[in-house]
């Protein structure tokens, strides 16, 4: 009888070292997923001074978009949380777009080739981190299932293990796939 209970009581050990292990596993991809985001959001923060000084020498009559492009990459650089960064990409991704819809009227900076080469890395660089926002989304829905479902979240709440933020782009994610519109 006492083996029978010594036994029932050592795999209950052995099965909560194994979800408390799992949890910090799943907590720490978390954090290096976020990493691949910031890598890449700063990059895409870096190209975009070059982009507008290339621009601005063509696009003298569109000191307006411009000044919003430079705008909303100071407050996507001052953003703390996911949600603050989500709204932040919004603004700065309607800004860019805007900025490439009008560099559409100035045929002299579409050949430009740095203006073509900086237009290039940042497509590229969108790309980059839209894989990162899906692996990073596809990992906190993984920790906040191991969280949340039984039995795993005994574990998760006796050693206070907290979910993420999903890195959504929100509404603007729906617009974003929308024609840009420009007046003049």
């Amino acid at each position: 009888m006492e083996w029978i209970l010594l036994g029932a009581v050592g795999v209950v050990a052995v099965w909560a070292i194994w979800a408390y292990n799992r949890l910090v596993q799943l907590t720490n991809r978390c954090e290096e997923a976020w990493s691949d985001i910031d890598v890449q959001l700063k990059r895409r923060y870096d190209l975009i001074p070059n982009l507008v000084g290339t621009v601005r020498g063509y696009m003298q009559h569109e000191a307006g978009t411009l000044q919003k492009v430079t705008d909303a990459r100071t407050k996507a650089l001052a953003a703390q949380t996911v949600a603050e960064h989500a709204a932040a990409e919004n603004m700065l991704t309607g800004a860019l777009k805007t900025l490439f819809a009008v560099a559409e009227n100035y045929p002299n900076l579409k050949a430009n080739e740095n203006f073509i080469e900086l237009q290039r890395e940042l497509s590229d660089t969108e790309n980059k981190i839209q894989a990162a926002r899906r692996f990073y989304n596809s990992v906190v829905q993984e920790l906040q299932n191991a969280i949340e479902m039984f039995p795993s979240n005994i574990i998760g709440n006796m050693f206070a293990f907290k979910t993420r933020e999903f890195f959504q782009l929100g509404e603007s994610e729906g617009a974003a796939r929308e024609p840009v519109r420009v007046s003049f």
